[in-house]
């Protein structure tokens, strides 16, 4: 029989794993620092992917559900130079496999799915060890304690549970993100509006980038990328709002003002965020009662496939599990055997997708991998680590 299985971190990987635990009847409960559901913003709209998320969510008896979210005309995506020239608009023609969501809404959909009482709210793991034989002690920061024969982490980028199964630590790669919001963009900013369009928007030149998506009620949710040394954004004193922005502002000079707007206007105080991975490849030798699964395994570059491969994992974790009902190691086992290359070959393309946005040639190398045309299209990964379909790029929120 399972054990009762301990999933540390309530994000959609976690929350995905718990549900699909649930349907096939193996009790799990997910600790969570957060204190509640709303204690922080999700993030924005996510492209959730008919090779990987989508099945997930039918792993988890909540497909139908999850398409009465869907942003409807979201898919729309257009790209253009620092002169504000479109070089490629593709319109919503609702044949595209990616339907885009709201995080918090999607979020919430797996919340609802759970018996009350799954989550543990307000639970920080600040250690974990090893008991031996398979079992495994979580501490809390209130000091409470847990102890467990089946933990599974789900805390994402900086992890504690990974330290129980590799030493690896996410790297800076390069790239900083400054995330900044415009509302009511109709009626208050109707020039950045038209430029952006009805969903995602590249506006890219080598090393620097501002990218945003058009969300529901004419919200703006901007992306700032540049490639510069931590040292730089450091230097940067956020607290200060309108000298932040300034600076920021000053790394696009001389581009055209409906897309410097975007940051100049910004309604929201900006956020900086740094661009982290771990190893390419990183995976762990098989340690007993323990496995990771999302940004805990495979921290990757933002390209709209992170929050699909953690639900994906979720579920073939929650598969594997209930297949495996006397034989817990070897549930692990076959979830690992399929995560490792999955997940390296999902990495490398984020990667080489992250990089091209930001290249010598950028933003024709975006171009040309959206069309298809010269050394820069690629089929990504699907679940099985082989090539299948288009990828799309997408700058969601660095964890």
């Amino acid at each position: 029989m399972t054990p009762a299985v301990t999933i540390i971190g309530a994000g959609l990987g976690g929350l995905t794993l718990a549900r699909v635990l649930h349907v096939h009847g193996i009790p799990a409960t997910v600790y969570e620092a957060e204190t509640s559901p709303t204690a922080r913003t999700q993030g924005g709209l996510l492209d959730i992917h008919d090779h990987n998320g989508q099945p997930a969510l039918e792993a988890a008896g909540l497909f139908e559900e999850f398409l009465g979210l869907v942003h409807q005309g979201a898919e729309a995506s257009r790209v253009l130079d620092k002169d504000g020239k479109v070089l490629l608009d593709e319109p919503d023609d609702g044949t595209g496999g990616r339907p885009e969501v709201l995080r918090g809404a999607l979020r919430r959909l797996l919340l609802d799915s759970l018996p009350a009482g799954t989550i543990r709210w307000g639970h920080k793991v600040t250690t974990v060890r090893s008991l031996g034989g398979g079992r495994h002690e979580v501490t809390f920061a209130d000091a409470s304690t847990v102890t467990t024969g089946l933990l599974v982490g789900a805390d994402g980028a900086w992890s504690r549970v990974r330290s129980l199964v590799s030493d690896a630590r996410p790297e800076y790669v390069g790239t900083c993100m400054i995330e900044t919001y415009l509302f009511d963009s109709d009626t208050h900013h109707p020039a950045s509006a038209r430029t952006v369009g009805e969903g995602s928007f590249f506006a890219l030149a080598p090393g620097k980038g501002i990218s945003a998506h058009r969300e529901p009620d004419g919200v703006l949710h901007t992306y700032v990328s540049l490639t510069k040394p931590q040292e730089w954004l450091d230097a940067i004193d956020f607290t200060d709002a309108d000298a932040a922005t300034a600076c920021v502002a000053a790394e696009f000079h001389g581009w055209a003002p409906e897309l410097t707007a975007l940051i100049t206007d910004g309604e929201t105080a900006p956020v900086p965020r740094t661009v982290h991975a771990l190893p390419t490849g990183h995976r762990w030798d098989r340690v007993p009662g323990v496995t990771l699964l999302g940004d805990a395994a495979h921290l990757m570059c933002p390209s709209g496939e992170g929050a699909n491969l953690a639900m994906y994992d979720g579920a073939e974790l929650g598969n594997a599990l209930a297949a495996h009902p006397d034989d817990t190691e070897a549930a692990l086992t076959a979830y690992e055997e399929a995560l490792f290359p999955r997940s390296a070959a999902a990495a490398a393309d984020a990667y080489r997708i992250h990089r091209l946005c930001l290249d010598d040639n950028a933003p024709h190398s975006l171009v040309d991998f959206f069309t298809g045309d010269g050394e820069t299209g690629w089929a990504p990964a699907a679940p099985d680590g082989t090539r299948d379909g288009r990828a799309h790029p997408s700058f969601s929120r660095p964890s």
